[in-house]
């Protein structure tokens, strides 16, 4: 395994590359670029935007797998903080919903994905929605400042998930939550399908256990952690049969070992002891 600066330039490099296609070129690459995939997968991963109030096509590049603006409890006049903003799609939502008295903030350490998504904002003539090039285990806002935080399948790319979530606490305003969309893994995957799977998961070789990361989110401080939503990766069949052997793929059909969509709540006590 690389060490961690080598994940990240890994991580930089990848979006890089994929902040110049577009969400067509992305979905039909299995996980973006650079997989060496043969069979396109249609982003197994993602959910639909496009109904959703704020949506801005040229800021959705299809890379999240999940909702959480639609789960984030976000108020008019909230300040909401996006986690790996790529090219804004959860902020641009969210701006909708915190209006002209609110704030959006997104940070992202890809460059490219900042660029993109700060000419979608000056498209749109936002002035209240600011993108940050940044760090998620070294985040560039001060503390007590998000009354939201939101974030869409990033943090299982993040090396120190305890450093992240450290930080994401430290940001949030007391009595201020979260609502985070992420890739987890539940049981031992087998070993033909876990070196193979960040073709059809974005990157599954950063996530962990479900429990370990619920446990990670709880020791950095967060209380009433709820699952909001929780959603199987069904892996193509013909992935799996031409990766595991026909024993395999029959327990691997039985059992309850997957690589799952999560959403989780959180919050920050009000009263900080």
């Amino acid at each position: 395994m690389s060490d961690n600066s080598e994940l990240k330039e890994m991580v930089k490099e990848k979006y890089g590359a994929i902040a110049k296609q577009s969400k067509e070129e992305n979905q039909s690459s299995c996980c973006g670029t650079g997989c060496g995939c043969s069979t396109p997968d249609f982003s197994i991963m993602a959910e639909e935007y496009k109904d959703l109030p704020g949506y801005v096509p040229d800021a959705d590049l299809a890379l999240g797998c999940g909702l959480p603006t639609e789960f984030a409890k976000i108020a008019p006049g909230n300040t909401v903080v996006d986690l790996g903003s790529g090219a804004g799609n959860d902020c641009f939502v969210a701006r909708s919903i915190v209006g002209e008295s609110g704030r959006v903030v997104g940070i992202d350490m890809t460059g490219e994905m900042i660029a993109k998504a700060r000419a979608n904002a000056a498209k749109l003539g936002f002035s209240n929605v600011e993108f940050r090039s940044g760090d998620i285990e070294q985040i560039p806002i001060e503390a007590d400042t998000a009354d939201v935080v939101v974030s869409n399948c990033v943090m299982n790319l993040v090396p120190d998930k305890k450093k992240a979530f450290g930080e994401t606490f430290r940001i949030m305003k007391p009595g201020g939550h979260f609502s985070i969309s992420d890739i987890v893994l539940q049981g031992s995957i087998p070993p033909a399908l876990q070196k193979q799977a960040e073709l059809y998961a974005g990157c599954v070789a950063g996530a962990t256990q479900r429990d370990e990361y619920l446990a990670i989110i709880e020791a950095a401080g967060f209380t009433n952690i709820t699952v909001q939503k929780e959603r199987k990766i069904e892996i193509p069949n013909e992935t799996l049969a031409a990766l595991l052997s026909i024993e395999q793929l029959r327990e691997f059909k039985k059992s309850r070992i997957g690589i799952f969509s999560i959403t989780v709540y959180a919050e920050k006590p009000a009263v900080n002891n």
